[in-house]
């Protein structure tokens, strides 16, 4: 299993258990240790993996940072752990501060269990920077973020190499966390700016301002609309081949009164859900089924595993029946296919249902074709 996969069935695992993880000690067994074991480290050999390994901070005697890995005796990756869904401000990870100042370690590791937030030193040697360089979320990652985290398994490990990285990443996520606020909220030198070939001679009073702050915050969010629409049609054109060529039997006998080919709107909006669940499954393992009412989007193209579908027979009245893990349709209405990724969410839980119960796919799926077979 490559280790994108292996990411992804310890995202499942854990989406499952976090409401029941409550305390600290257990979010380290249920889900900070077999973080630290998918990237490569014996979790069981206390020269690899220490936990509580002692740190002694001036007068502060015993001080214990939660897991150090180790490489030729000493340490290179410090954890401090915190329990499942808690709080990372950085006003949280002051033991972490301290354990980075009294060692070797060159990175440090505040978690709990769900996010991990990767830290190193590259404003002052040897002093922990306050914002980090590298953020993984196990419940929301994209395979750029995986090849990241590849680089501090032990196969991978190279501490040049990532250092190297590290200050690279750093701004450019501080430039995208600017970028992100420029979208809803443009400063007005900017807007000053990328209006000035307009405005060539004309005061900027506050009338014109704000009639520009408007403008320009639509054309950016415009913009990068655009730009997603793009790759999402780039991506998905070539396979468009797997595509149902004929009409297939409704997901239900109640919708048996005729079928249809999926339109324009709903292959854009089947290229959208493919995007959002990239992170957790592979694009063919997502199907489009047409039914006489609505489109099925369906996890192993099976009619008994539905993320969701998207009744659009009627374009100016649009609604999107998204199911949860009890495969409970939730219709909801949408203005556009854009409205889409407001409902990321709720399509991830439901493709993690799928995931997390993986034992009978080969039965249901041999069902499905017996079922496909006979119709």
């Amino acid at each position: 299993m490559d280790f994108i996969d292996e990411m992804r069935a310890l995202s499942s695992r854990v989406a499952a258990a976090k409401d029941m993880v409550q305390t600290e000690e257990a979010t380290k067994n249920a889900m900070v240790m077999p973080f630290i074991h998918l990237l490569g480290y014996n979790v069981f050999d206390p020269l690899e993996v220490t936990p509580e390994l002692i740190a002694d901070v001036g007068t502060k005697k015993g001080e214990k940072v939660d897991y150090a890995i180790l490489k030729d005796g000493k340490p290179i990756i410090l954890f401090e752990c915190k329990k499942s869904g808690g709080d990372l401000h950085i006003n949280h990870a002051s033991q972490l501060f301290r354990y980075f100042h009294t060692t070797e370690a060159r990175f440090g590791v505040l978690t709990n269990g769900i996010v991990y937030r990767f830290f190193t030193d590259l404003e002052q040697p040897n002093k922990m920077d306050e914002k980090p360089f590298f953020e993984f979320n196990l419940l929301d990652f994209r395979d750029q973020d995986v090849e990241e985290l590849k680089k501090f398994a032990k196969a991978a490990f190279d501490l040049e190499s990532i250092l190297d990285t590290a200050n690279h990443l750093k701004y450019t996520r501080s430039i995208k966390s600017t970028l992100n606020n420029w979208l809803t909220d443009p400063p007005e030198d900017f807007v000053r700016l990328v209006s000035a070939e307009f405005l060539a001679g004309k005061q900027f009073r506050a009338a014109i301002k704000d009639q520009f702050i408007q403008i320009t915050k639509h054309a950016f969010q415009q913009l990068i609309a655009d730009k997603i629409n793009e790759r999402l049609k780039g991506a998905m054109t070539p396979e468009s081949a797997l595509l149902p060529a004929s009409p297939i039997a409704p997901v239900n006998a109640d919708d048996s009164q005729g079928e249809h080919q999926p339109s324009a709107i709903e292959i854009e909006a089947y290229q959208i859900i493919r995007a959002i669940l990239r992170p957790l499954i592979r694009p063919e393992m997502i199907a489009i089924r047409s039914a006489a009412s609505y489109c099925a989007i369906l996890y192993t193209d099976n009619n008994r595993k539905p993320i969701c579908r998207l009744r659009f027979n009627n374009e100016s009245r649009l609604i999107i029946g998204v199911f949860n893990a009890n495969k409970e349709e939730e219709r909801i209405h949408i203005t556009s296919v854009d409205d889409i990724f407001d409902l990321s969410d709720k399509l991830k839980l439901c493709a993690l249902a799928y995931i997390a119960s993986p034992a009978d796919d080969t039965k249901e799926l041999s069902e499905a074709a017996s079922d496909t077979a006979s119709e």
